[in-house]
């Protein structure tokens, strides 16, 4: 199958030097998937997919974490914590510029915090929610200070997550419109380069790292190939190096791991803890009422979706935080009224008690695969089975996080989010009134609003003793599990699909979304 007729003399080329070059341990191209297009590079305003496979490979975050989730040096080379939890004084690494020279300073990080995360980011509000104040005695030393202990503060800090922006191109800018959302500049290990629409990102090996002797690669492709079987032959000719989050679908995915030239992993996604979902618009007929959405999450086949769409990869989901907080004794299945399995007759009785039969919807669909087409179509049918009929929309990315952020023109919406290593940073920002932040990506669309259980989330972010603190997230399930604002889906296992020569692509708890500064190709 002949697959680059479409891409451009200079996409060709650069793929021609990936098949030239890869044979060296040092050096060579990276061509990766990117799926779909991002709608910026701006990883300090959005968290969205795309954006994150790309991104953190240009900007870094003071900490990064390695597979056991363990924090390690980034852009701080250490950190210290109070002994009252109330101060965290960040020792920056020196000698660190900027892609366009200039020096990275704690003046960055200051700004980066209070005058962007804080404010604009979809989770840094909840992140950074106890920091004051950040004083900055020297270039190379950043002292948070903080209103109360905030430990999960520090799980939030990778390039990913809390991106370091430069205040020197940013600062006076419209932060959502400013030209360094698609010309960015960081500290990473590779340059951007050029963002050819439609076909390619480039970025280049940053010669100037403050790592010495990385990066490995002198060149990382980022490719746009909108067609799934496209994208899965794009990978087998080895055109391709690298799909993660689905760019190749898993039924593809469990043909290629049997060839020896391809590497298929679920490793990588630790941090994140992704989970399937359906948001509602709860401020409009007919999802203002909470029995039609309890009905909807009663009619879903969950097991179905996993076994038929994912190929197994994924838990059902039995609460609105994910079975990994177990580890820590906040996940409770018992108190979070979800359906072990579809019930067509009991969904139907509550929509005859909430007078919405035979209601008609619009179904948009998070525009990011064909398994999530797929997921739509089942949707439609198991809804047209209790009697709603819902017709189906897939929009391309720009236009969905419009719709659904913004305008808030939408009746259902199927999307994922990560709910991340603790609730706080994952959790919060889908259900706290507070997160009803118009244009804010990810965070409360649904616009739900109940104060007892905002004053809960304050509280579960600020209650040291883990036992109390396990039995206030109860709490908090047992109101999202009757309230069901966001309807859980399933807990997702993402697969990575990778040319079988590239190593050390996934060094840190990030996977994808770490820096690749160590990747090498070894053949």
């Amino acid at each position: 199958m002949k697959i680059t007729k479409w891409i451009s003399g200079a996409l060709t080329a650069v793929t021609m030097v990936a098949a030239a070059t890869a044979a060296r341990a040092e050096g060579g191209t990276l061509v990766m998937l990117v799926q779909p297009e991002p709608p910026s590079l701006a990883s300090y305003l959005s968290t969205s997919g795309p954006i994150g496979l790309m991104a953190p490979k240009i900007y870094e975050g003071l900490l990064d974490y390695d597979k056991d989730l363990q924090a390690v040096p980034s852009l701080a080379k250490s950190y210290k914590v109070s002994a009252d939890g109330k101060t965290v004084t960040f020792n920056l690494q020196k000698g660190v510029k900027w892609h366009d020279g200039e020096p990275f300073t704690s003046a960055d990080v200051q700004f980066t915090v209070m005058e962007v995360l804080s404010k604009i980011h979809p989770r840094g509000p909840n992140s950074f929610r106890e920091v004051e104040s950040i004083d900055t005695p020297d270039e190379h030393t950043a002292i948070f200070n903080l209103k109360n202990p905030a430990p999960y503060m520090l799980r939030a800090l990778s390039g990913y997550e809390s991106p370091m922006a430069p205040k020197h191109l940013l600062e006076g800018e419209d932060y959502r419109s400013a030209p360094l959302g698609n010309k960015p500049v960081g500290t990473g290990p590779f340059k951007f380069v050029e963002w050819k629409k439609g076909q390619y990102i480039r970025l280049d090996k940053n010669e100037d790292y403050w790592k010495e002797g990385l990066p490995k690669l002198d060149r990382i492709v980022g490719r746009f190939i909108p067609d799934a079987s496209t994208r899965t032959a794009a990978m087998e000719n080895g055109e391709v190096h690298y799909g993660a989050y689905g760019a190749i679908p898993n039924i593809d995915a469990v043909r290629l791991r049997e060839m020896d030239s391809i590497g298929v992993t679920t490793d990588g996604y630790g941090m994140i803890n992704p989970m399937a979902l359906i948001e509602f618009d709860t401020t409009e007929p007919p999802f203002d009422d909470p029995k039609v959405r309890k009905a909807v999450s009663m009619a879903l086949d969950r097991q179905f979706l996993i076994d038929n769409i994912w190929f197994g990869y994924g838990q059902p989901a039995t609460s609105a935080l994910s079975s990994n907080f177990g580890a820590t004794g906040l996940h409770d299945a018992e108190a979070a009224n979800y359906p072990s399995g579809p019930n067509v007759d009991e969904a139907k009785k509550l929509l005859k008690e909430a007078g919405a039969e035979d209601i008609s919807i619009t179904l948009d669909l998070i525009p990011y695969g064909e398994d999530w087409r797929r997921a739509g179509e089942y949707m439609k049918q198991a809804l047209g089975d209790i009697g709603i009929k819902a017709d189906l929309r897939y929009e391309d990315v720009p236009t969905w996080l419009k719709r659904i952020y913004a305008d808030y023109d939408f009746d259902m919406n199927v999307n994922y989010f990560y709910q991340l290593p603790d609730p706080v940073l994952g959790v919060h920002r889908h259900y706290g009134t507070d997160q009803i932040r118009q244009g804010t990506h990810f965070v409360n669309s649904s616009r739900y609003s109940n104060p007892d259980l905002d004053a809960l989330l304050v509280k579960g972010a600020q209650e040291p003793d883990a036992e109390k603190r396990a039995a206030i997230y109860s709490d908090v399930q047992k109101i999202l599990g009757d309230d069901k604002p966001v309807a859980n889906l399933f807990e997702m296992n993402f697969l990575t699909v990778y040319d079988s020569s590239l190593k050390d692509h996934d060094t840190s708890a990030l996977g994808a979304y770490g820096s690749f500064s160590e990747a090498y190709f070894d053949k």
